[in-house]
């Protein structure tokens, strides 16, 4: 992540291999990121509303 002081940043969760984190942007938005091995996906709020529904349907879909 990042060690600018205007960036606050926290994790969501974490595996060995895997993380989420969110950011509160100096200009007052929230990003979201999906750190992936090699891949990081960002995400406005409203993107990352969404995602959260694709994930809990692909969960409920396959459980």
């Amino acid at each position: 992540m990042t060690n600018n002081p205007e960036l606050k940043t926290e994790t969501i969760t974490e595996t060995d291999t895997y993380i989420a984190w969110r950011a509160d942007e100096p200009d007052g938005e929230t990003t979201y990121h999906l750190e992936l091995n090699n891949v990081t996906i960002h995400f406005f709020e409203e993107e990352w509303q969404e995602f959260l529904k694709l994930a809990k349907a692909l969960a409920n879909a396959l459980g």
